[in-house]
């Protein structure tokens, strides 16, 4: 063999492994980019409506993000491909289910403001710094939830996780007691996030501001209008005081017990407060002072949002109540110290009721975890 046919043999083979060198690194290119865009369209479903729902939910099922009536803005950080993959890649993707912990089931476009990150490559919720400094600034509850990089989970992602994530949602509370979150407060929280998603690069889904801020002032409206404390006045006739010991006895009677708040509490099964027993003139119960302590009148309350069945609660409160004034021999009054009769029982009952069917009529559920959210 010459030496120009061996040359040419030479650079005929180089051509074929370069051609073969760049088609391989060409599908491996296309594999990652299409397999990626796959994985990321997805049902992300924090909302779908094919997720079991938990026992109690303060709403019916919600839309997804993208779902919602509120009209969002989508800002690029990072590039991201449109191109659909090929028909077979598609036929061996299977749909995942998608899960979520209780709290990022909470979330929800008509009380939370929330914006979705979605990353150019996964990381820890660590990767949010400067959110984490600045989480209590807003004058409302904040809260991130991540996407597990199985796709199939949402859960609560602290600043100290190394779980890598693929997207993440945070929220800030848009009602809670305190009233609405300010429109200054919304545009400060979305301009921190922006920041955030465009310095990791992350692409961001965000609700309009000033639709958000209208949502949250109509709910807080609704909050307003059904957020209610009632209360039964239990005083001795006279003017005998009532000793914090004798207090103390006929409340455990009742299974209540005595709490850092310094009130009796009635608690259910999973130890939330029915209604509470507190000292009439508003000097906390402590227990190393029952003993010497005592007061005027005592004070059951109802908070009417914040336990299931309300007007069901009322009965057992007033039960309650006249167990506890056959015990420590007290009188019914309402707060100008009438003696409150079965008919004025009966009324505030009605009361209740008409609060409760107007927190349905609005898809909160009294007693909810989301309830219990809104009236804190």
């Amino acid at each position: 063999m010459s030496e120009l046919q061996a040359a040419l043999l030479a650079i005929g083979f180089g051509v074929i492994v370069t051609v073969y060198i760049f088609g391989w690194r060409q599908q491996r290119h296309y594999r990652r980019k299409f397999g990626a865009a796959f994985k990321s369209g997805h049902a992300d479903a924090l909302y779908q409506d094919s997720i079991a729902e938990p026992a109690e939910q303060a709403y019916p099922p919600a839309s997804t993000i993208e779902d919602t009536p509120i009209a969002e803005e989508k800002i690029t950080g990072a590039a991201t491909t449109t191109d659909e993959p090929p028909e077979e890649m598609k036929a061996v993707q299977p749909p995942a289910a998608v899960s979520m912990d209780e709290s990022c089931l909470l979330l929800d476009a008509r009380s939370d403001f929330i914006i979705e990150l979605r990353l150019a490559e996964a990381s820890h919720a660590g990767i949010l710094d400067g959110l984490w400094q600045r989480k209590f600034d807003f004058g409302k509850p904040v809260q991130v939830c991540g996407l597990l990089l199985n796709g199939q989970q949402w859960e609560r992602a602290i600043a100290e996780s190394h779980t890598l994530y693929s997207r993440f949602r945070i929220a800030v509370q848009l009602v809670d007691r305190g009233g609405a979150v300010s429109i200054v407060k919304l545009t400060d929280f979305r301009d921190l996030v922006l920041g955030i998603a465009k310095r990791i690069k992350a692409d961001s889904v965000i609700p309009d501001i000033d639709e958000t801020h209208h949502l949250a002032i109509e709910l807080d409206s609704l909050c307003a209008e059904v957020d209610q404390m009632v209360g039964v006045n239990l005083v001795p006739p006279g003017e005998r005081l009532l000793a914090g010991s004798k207090i103390a006895q006929a409340a455990a009677m009742q299974g209540m017990t005595l709490e850092s708040d310094g009130a009796f509490h009635l608690l259910d099964t999973d130890g939330h407060s029915l209604f509470t027993l507190i000292n009439k003139d508003t000097k906390p119960f402590q227990h190393h002072t029952l003993e010497t302590f005592s007061t005027t009148g005592i004070t059951l309350l109802l908070d009417v949002p914040r336990v299931k069945k309300p007007a069901d609660q009322f009965d057992s409160m007033v039960h309650v109540a006249h167990e506890l004034a056959r015990e420590l021999q007290l009188n019914l009054v309402d707060d100008h110290r009438v003696v409150l009769s079965d008919t004025g029982l009966a009324r505030i009952r009605a009361q209740i009721a008409a609060i409760e069917a107007k927190m349905l009529e609005n898809t909160i559920v009294p007693g909810s975890a989301q309830a219990r959210r809104l009236f804190s």
